[in-house]
């Protein structure tokens, strides 16, 4: 830990007969400390800057007898190491996906923070050097092709320094960099939103670091684009009929879509998200001859690639979303569910280690495997006009269809949130529109209720 001291005592330049013969004496605190040069000049410099500093009223440290300006200067680092040094703290700790978005905002910021464009490759070629290679740190142990070792030099030599980042303006920059996409049209809200936090983060380490003495987000006045609520449309959503002849649809294309119709039965009866459906094992599924069953999901198993899993896996193996990674979330199966799950275990089994989903080769099943069968199962149910909107553009709008439901029917919010795997204030922020649809039942209840207390004694 840096020891600063605002006791400073200076003195005057001393000859002596040596190779370097003017030697500078100062003391900061209790402890002395000295430096020689080989002309009276640059003693003299160093003798102003230090007083200089003394005068501005900065801390000295007491370890180099530095003041904390040429402090900063020595340890600073540039901004694409920083980066570096950022993405590799949080490398060990963050899944699959995090570690992309972490990549993808770095190389957007790095991209900007640059002094100059001078002499840079093409920029679409620099940004995907910088998410491959410099920011994946499963990589930096590999020898890197000619081009990209290029491109990688290009941007240590042109990033500017960190303690740069003091520059208001040169934040803002960056700021409005996080807020484009690629082809320059305005990001989305929430990459907006996820690539400052990973900013602000970042330059949280530079404070840690010492590299920056505040935190610079906090004095720029920048207002993000408008960001659009995460409510869900009404559009999007298949009623229970359309849902129905969707999954009948499913099952008419094969061995394959007779393999996964009761995944994206899950998805709808469940309100299970396709990752946690994805790595769904027999042994979390308790299916009675008669009534209603249960699910136990503990974990996800969403695709984020090779590159980014220590397993090297293209999935990720996670805990359930925003819980911690031991916790389970238990949903009551209907009947229908439960049926169609015990119809699959008894024609498919299940793969060695339990799943009830896989490949042809016993393998995850891959989202452009399942959502090349739903596409085709949204052809043939929806007609033509119907293609065209939202309605059940995803299979994830099974899992819209199922709150939906859940909510229309009269369950209670607390408990279609636990059973969704939300929070009560994400339901209602999502759902507000399905919510808001029961409006008539509740104003009926109410009616009824004054009518009763308003009614005359016969």
């Amino acid at each position: 830990m840096t020891e600063w001291s605002y006791t400073v005592r200076i003195w005057s330049i001393r000859k002596r007969p040596y190779r370097k013969p003017f030697q500078l004496r100062w003391q900061v605190g209790t402890r002395p400390h000295s430096e020689s040069f080989l002309t009276a000049g640059l003693a003299e410099s160093r003798r102003a800057q230090l007083i200089t500093a003394s005068r501005a009223g900065e801390p000295f440290d007491v370890d180099s007898g530095l003041p904390k300006s040429m402090v900063q200067k020595e340890r600073d680092v540039s901004w694409y190491q920083h980066a570096r040094n950022y993405v590799a703290m949080k490398w060990d700790h963050s899944p699959a996906s995090t570690r992309r978005n972490l990549a993808e905002a770095m190389a957007t910021l790095t991209l900007t923070l640059v002094k100059d464009t001078k002499g840079m490759p093409d920029h679409r070629t620099v940004r995907r050097v910088l998410y491959t290679w410099a920011f994946n740190v499963k990589r930096w142990q590999e020898e890197p092709p000619a081009d990209v070792k290029a491109a990688l030099a290009w941007v240590e030599r042109k990033s500017v320094p960190t303690s740069a980042l003091s520059d208001r303006m040169l934040v803002r920059q960056a700021l409005d960099a996080c807020a484009r996409r690629l082809d320059g049209k305005p990001a989305s809200g929430s990459v907006i939103a996820r690539k400052r936090a990973i900013f602000h983060q970042c330059l949280g380490l530079a404070i840690d670091a010492e590299l920056l003495a505040e935190n610079p987000l906090h004095a720029v006045r920048w207002k993000a684009p408008e960001r659009v609520e995460e409510e869900i449309d009404p559009g999007c959503v298949p009623d229970p009929r359309q849902a129905a002849e969707l999954l009948a649809a499913v099952r008419a294309q094969g061995a394959r879509g007779r393999h996964l119709e009761a995944f994206f039965g899950c998805i709808y009866y469940a309100a299970s998200r396709p990752g946690e459906t994805v790595g769904l094992r027999q042994i979390d599924c308790d299916l009675p001859r008669r009534g209603w069953g249960m699910l136990r999901l503990r974990e996800s198993r969403a695709r984020s690639g090779t590159a980014w899993t220590d397993s090297g896996e293209a999935h990720d193996r996670r805990g359930l979303k925003h819980r911690s990674r031991k916790a389970v979330r238990y949903v009551p199966i209907p009947p229908e569910l439960v049926a169609l799950l015990r119809w699959h275990v008894t024609v498919h089994g299940t793969s060695p280690d339990g799943r009830l989903f896989r490949t042809a080769r016993g393998g995850m099943v891959q989202e452009s495997g399942y959502g090349e069968v739903w596409a085709r199962a949204r052809a043939e149910i929806l007609a033509p006009a119907e293609q065209e909107t939202k309605l059940a553009k995803r299979p994830y709008d099974l899992r819209h269809a199922a709150v939906s439901t859940w909510l229309s029917s009269g369950v209670e919010p607390q408990l279609v949130a636990e059973r969704a795997g939300h929070s009560v204030a994400v339901l209602f922020r999502v759902y507000a529109k399905f919510l808001k649809g029961g409006d008539e039942a509740a104003n009926a209840k109410i009616s009824a209720r004054l009518q009763r207390r308003t009614a005359s004694p016969s």
